[in-house]
């Protein structure tokens, strides 16, 4: 919700039920009518449950595109009896760095081999503004987020990239709608990824930290 339409949604309950006598219930009701917010996940999940938050990253993957299709896309073709065919207009693979597929003349900025007049494809196919926010990504991190706690919350992000810089990202908890077990994320971009660490700022109660970074880092215990 963020602290500005908190404190409005908890001024307006204070007021609403003052001098009363509210149920949990009220509260909850209250907080979403105030905020326009629905916040059923939440509430649900952290008092009526017993799960407890646990958000890490599972595995990291990092691809490249090509214009040759990988050995499993060529056999899933096969499988279809579809030959490809420039009726579809330009067709582009995502290959997996580690691969058999993967090949070290991939890492070097895309170019779409299939259209001589790219500049005048682009001009026909898109408007000036769309134009304006295109751009051409060198690097496809592919990240599979888990909960072994249990728990639905927002999954926040910090991205490190190799020259230093930092984004933040973050998903709502809706991210989990179709699979309540792991959900996968893609970031196009044109720096390498370095680092990647979930709720740097730990705001989200996350009990297990030593999941939470990407390339994993031992974590020294409060004991040691």
């Amino acid at each position: 919700m963020g602290h500005d339409l908190f404190d409005y949604a908890f001024k307006t309950y204070a007021n609403r039920w003052k001098f009363k006598h509210p149920t949990p219930e009220d509260f909850f009701r209250t907080m979403e009518d105030a905020s326009a917010v629905d916040l059923d996940w939440f509430f649900r999940g952290w008092f009526y449950t017993t799960d407890y938050n646990d958000i890490g990253i599972k595995e990291v993957k990092k691809y490249f595109v090509s214009n040759t299709p990988s050995k499993e896309v060529t056999d899933f073709l096969a499988k279809r009896k579809r030959r490809r065919s420039g009726v579809d207009g330009p067709m582009v693979y995502m290959i997996a760095e580690g691969t058999e597929d993967y090949k070290p003349e991939m890492n070097k900025p895309f170019e779409i081999k299939e259209i001589k007049n790219l500049d005048e494809y682009v001009q026909a196919t898109f408007s000036k503004e769309e134009q304006a926010k295109l751009n051409s990504p060198k690097y496809f991190f592919q990240v599979t987020f888990d909960k072994p706690g249990g728990l639905v919350m927002p999954i926040i992000v910090e991205v490190t990239f190799e020259d230093g810089t930092v984004e933040n990202y973050k998903f709502p908890a809706q991210i989990w709608r179709m699979n309540d077990n792991e959900v996968s994320r893609t970031f196009a971009t044109q720096k390498a990824i370095t680092k990647i660490v979930v709720d740097p700022k730990l705001e989200t109660a996350d009990i297990d930290t030593s999941n939470n970074t990407w390339p994993k880092q031992e974590v020294k215990s409060k004991f040691d």
